[in-house]
């Protein structure tokens, strides 16, 4: 029985394939779990049309969020911390004080997609990795200076 997955089955298919299964698997086990549809002319048209629209909300989704990765590229952020003499901070810049000082600028930015190597302990410009949805990269500048 041919039969369209809903979902990714390990070792039969990724969703949207349409493929060919025993027929018991099919009514006894992936149509009952909602993971497959039988596969006739009016379910395989109904599944063209909604994967067609699932692509345009995807392609929607990343030319957002390249044009939110062109501005994080283009935005510049100023922390302030205290620091001693040879510039060595009292204490460390995290990935919630970029987030924090990002919300200050308007640009709402979970700090779990900023990477820091490890947080920084000292004065000077940075240039800060991002990880944006659908495999985007982006990066922003930081200038961590004394707090007088």
């Amino acid at each position: 029985m041919k039969v369209i997955l809903k979902e990714d089955v390990r070792s039969l298919g990724k969703a949207g394939e349409i493929v060919n299964v025993s027929d018991g698997y099919a009514r006894n086990y992936l149509i009952p779990k909602g993971i497959a549809l039988i596969a006739d002319e009016k379910n395989i048209r109904a599944f063209e049309l909604q994967k067609k629209k699932l692509l345009e909300s995807i392609e929607k989704e990343k030319s957002a969020t390249k044009e939110f990765a062109e501005r994080l590229k283009n935005t510049s952020l100023t922390i302030k911390a205290k620091a001693g003499e040879d510039g060595k901070l009292f204490g460390s810049i995290t990935t919630m004080d970029i987030s924090e000082a990002l919300k200050r600028e308007g640009i709402e930015l979970d700090r779990k997609r900023i990477i820091l190597q490890e947080p920084l302990k000292r004065t000077g410009e940075y240039r800060i990795p991002v990880k944006l949805p659908h495999d985007i990269t982006s990066e922003l500048t930081l200038r961590v200076i004394n707090e007088d």
